[in-house]
């Protein structure tokens, strides 16, 4: 099967992967996998078994405008690619990218697949704090959004809660959630994971591993960090992760100097994807600190599966798909005092044995990378026959 994908960020430079990575470079093992490269980001060059096809004429480093100024060169390079490759079948996430692979697709009678991986018009606005600019993109993101949708033959997407949203406009979707490498993320031992992070064996330590970015609430697990140490408790918190397009990780940064944090708060920066279980062994508990967003109300995060796939206690803002899921190594906080509450009950709990019970209450090969690409690959077939 010769297929193509849109997907939704520079697949070569960017610094975290996202699903598609981990679900193409699977099925790059028994197909003919294609993808468009959107040069916006300056990190390293990942490896991929994708043959990989140029889509920059203008290297613009703003998203927004990077993918507005090459829109007319990603329809070239869109049917180009469709002609000389025979193209069987289309994956498509990327707003205005993907509206170009669709209209090309359809040309050429080549089903298309759109792969929904969040809310687009929410998380387009989150970056902006003008509220006009918010709304303006808002409502484009949205109009151009739909119109791939409905336009697409098949819709996936990643969580319930946005099966509901796109019922909600009369759109029936496929729910693919994203999952995690249980080859790579499990286990592992404790001691050694703390060393890695720059702690003793008997510190306590907070972790978040993931984007710097204002959808995340990190001020309010320092103002805890820094509480619970002047009531006499030493925890340390890492972080490992580092900003993408704003200035928050620099807030974050000038927060922990004005708290004075500096001797038990680290950042890490990113950390190789195969490397990551290492670093997470070494936390007592792990954060999902989401701001209460749009973006919040239908996110599943990786992060999630990645932290329950290392046996870790979860503190997490309350997302309504982790809250369906949550196998009982889940706690939810929406408040400072909340968040201080559940910590201070950690440090007394026995933490093993809470640990001992995640696994029986699911199966994490049902969300296995592997088990992802094969409901893919269903889909595909179906749609090809």
């Amino acid at each position: 099967m010769r297929i193509l994908l849109i997907s939704t960020q520079d697949y070569i430079h960017h610094p975290v992967p996202s699903r598609h990575h981990y679900i193409f470079e699977e099925l790059a093992k028994r197909h003919d996998v294609h993808v468009l490269h959107f040069h916006v980001s300056d990190s390293e060059s990942r490896k991929t078994n994708l043959n990989v096809h140029e889509a920059t004429m203008f290297s613009v480093k703003n998203p927004a405008l990077h993918y507005l100024i090459n829109a007319p060169y990603h329809f070239y390079v869109i049917d180009r690619v469709l002609e000389r490759e025979n193209i069987d079948i289309v994956v498509a996430s990327h707003i205005l990218a993907g509206y170009a692979a669709i209209r090309n697709a359809k040309k050429r009678g080549i089903p298309v697949i759109f792969d929904l991986k969040d809310w687009y018009p929410d998380s387009a606005a989150v970056y902006y704090k003008n509220r006009l600019m918010r709304k303006i993109l808002y409502n484009s993101v949205l109009h151009v959004t739909l119109t791939n949708l409905r336009e697409s033959d098949v819709v996936t997407t990643v969580s319930p809660s946005l099966v509901d949203i796109l019922r909600s406009f009369e759109i029936k979707p496929i729910l693919i959630t994203n999952g995690v490498d249980t080859s790579i993320f499990r286990p592992l031992d404790s001691a050694k994971g703390k060393r890695k992070l720059g702690y003793d064996e008997d510190d306590f330590v907070i972790g978040y591993v993931g984007s710097i970015e204002r959808w995340i609430d990190l001020e309010t697990v320092l103002y805890v960090v820094k509480r619970l140490r002047d009531e006499g408790i030493d925890v340390k918190f890492s972080i490992i992760g580092k900003r993408l397009f704003t200035d928050y990780e620099n807030e974050v940064r000038s927060l922990v100097k004005k708290l004075e944090l500096e001797s038990c708060v680290r950042f890490h920066g990113f950390i190789p994807y195969n490397d990551l279980p290492e670093y997470i062994a070494g936390m007592d508990i792990c954060l999902i600190p989401f701001r209460r967003s749009p973006v919040s109300e239908v996110a599943l995060p990786n992060k999630f599966f990645e932290y329950t796939a290392c046996g870790k206690i979860i503190l997490s803002t309350p997302l309504p798909d982790v809250i369906k899921i949550n196998p009982g190594n889940v706690f939810f906080y929406s408040t400072y005092d909340e968040l201080c509450n559940i910590v201070k009950q950690l440090l007394n709990m026995d933490r093993r044995e809470l640990v001992k019970k995640i696994f029986l209450k699911i199966n994490l090969y049902d969300y296995d990378w592997r088990t992802k690409a094969e409901e893919f690959e269903k889909i595909m077939f179906s749609l090809i026959k």
